[in-house]
C-alpha cells in the first residue's frame, strides 16, 4: 500500500470519480480532517449523507451517499477543488477570505476554531488555510 502525500485532494478526487461513474456511494478512508468536511459538504446540501465506520480498520472509513438530481441525475457538486496543496499552502487572512462564485459556493477553511465554511470565518472574524472550493 501506497503513502498518500495529499490525502485531502484524494478525498475530494474520490467524490469528483464517484460522482462521474454515476456511484451512488463512495467509501474513503477516514481522517478527522475530512470527517469536518464531509459534516460541511452534508450541512450545505451538498451530499445526502454519510457514515463514520471505526471497525473496518484502525483508520476507519467514511461512507458518502452522493447526491443527484432526481429528474435530470446532474451531481449536486458542480466542482469539488483542492487549493492548498502540500507544495504550496494557501493561507487567508479575515480580510482576505475568498468568496467562491460569489456566494453560491463555499470555501472549506482550517481555522483555529476547527474546519469551517468561508461564511462561518467571516461571523468569527479568523482567517485559516483554504482546504477547498465547492460548488
Amino acid at each position: 500500500m501506497s503513502k498518500i502525500t495529499d490525502p485531502i485532494a484524494d478525498y475530494l478526487t474520490r467524490i469528483r470519480n464517484a460522482q462521474k461513474a454515476k456511484h451512488r456511494v463512495v467509501d474513503i478512508p477516514a481522517s478527522n480532517i475530512k470527517k469536518e468536511i464531509t459534516k460541511i459538504l452534508k450541512d450545505k446540501g451538498y451530499i445526502l449523507n454519510y457514515k463514520f465506520e471505526d471497525e473496518v480498520n484502525f483508520q476507519g472509513n467514511i461512507k458518502i451517499a452522493l447526491k443527484y438530481n432526481p429528474e435530470t441525475k446532474i451531481p449536486a457538486i458542480k466542482a469539488i477543488k483542492r487549493i492548498s496543496k502540500p507544495g504550496l499552502r494557501k493561507y487567508c487572512h479575515i480580510d482576505s477570505i475568498p468568496r467562491v462564485l460569489n456566494g453560491l459556493g463555499i470555501a472549506v477553511i482550517s481555522t483555529s476554531k476547527g474546519v469551517i465554511t468561508d461564511k462561518e470565518a467571516r461571523e468569527l472574524g479568523v482567517g485559516g488555510e483554504v482546504l477547498c472550493y465547492v460548488y
